[in-house]
């Protein structure tokens, strides 16, 4: 579908499309200001790479891109080309934003809580706008929305599953102030997916 083209009446446009992933990555971007702030940890495999890259000598971005790769190619096989090009370039816009949003944005005092509150809801609300564009930040993302559609389960209780698994690592990493911090943060970011992403309650598709 070419990006001004007129969609069926249920789908979104090419051009609702790409603004719903600038408007979702710049969110998810904005939120990991107020977590780098506090030195706060993320979750899904984004939180994996980096606690991987801890103990090794391997970078942070060759961790991720290596873990993503399983996860694109079910994305592939399970939720289409569209989908796994619209997740790819939602991770470019969110790399391109976060590297830039630094210059025009410093965030040099916030308590830690606020930190976690506002980043958890920035976030949400990111991914939730990328998951209604039909994309995804990659990752544990890609599995979420396959069971939620194909079986049902909640994408935010996958998620935040995934998310308890990479802060119990954490704990023995990172100060347990810091680990429990962010841990608020990923609760409270899939609860809000898990009560406002349903397919079942969204008429517009990608």
């Amino acid at each position: 579908m070419f990006l001004l083209s007129k969609p069926p009446a249920d789908r979104h446009s090419g051009f609702e499309d790409a603004q719903g992933i600038v408007v979702g990555a710049t969110l998810v971007a904005l939120s990991v200001q107020f977590l780098t702030a506090s030195n706060l940890l993320t979750g899904q495999i984004a939180g994996l790479a980096l606690l991987g890259s801890y103990p090794s000598a391997w970078s942070f971005g060759v961790i991720l891109f290596v873990l993503n790769l399983p996860f694109y190619i079910l994305g592939f096989k399970q939720l289409g080309l569209i989908f796994t090009l619209k997740t790819f370039a939602a991770v470019g816009v969110l790399s391109g934003i976060s590297e830039l949003m630094p210059l025009m944005l410093t965030v040099d005092t916030i308590h830690p809580a606020l930190a976690a509150v506002l980043g958890g809801i920035l976030a949400s609300v990111g991914l939730i706008v990328l998951f209604r564009h039909g994309a995804t930040l990659g990752g544990v993302g890609i599995v979420a929305l396959w069971l939620q559609d194909a079986r049902g389960i909640p994408a935010g209780n996958v998620q935040l599953g995934f998310d308890l698994f990479v802060f119990s690592l954490a704990f023995f990493l990172l100060p347990a102030d810091t680990v429990l911090w962010s841990l608020l943060g990923a609760v409270i970011l899939n609860l809000i997916i898990t009560v406002n992403h349903r397919r079942d309650r969204y008429v517009a598709r990608s």
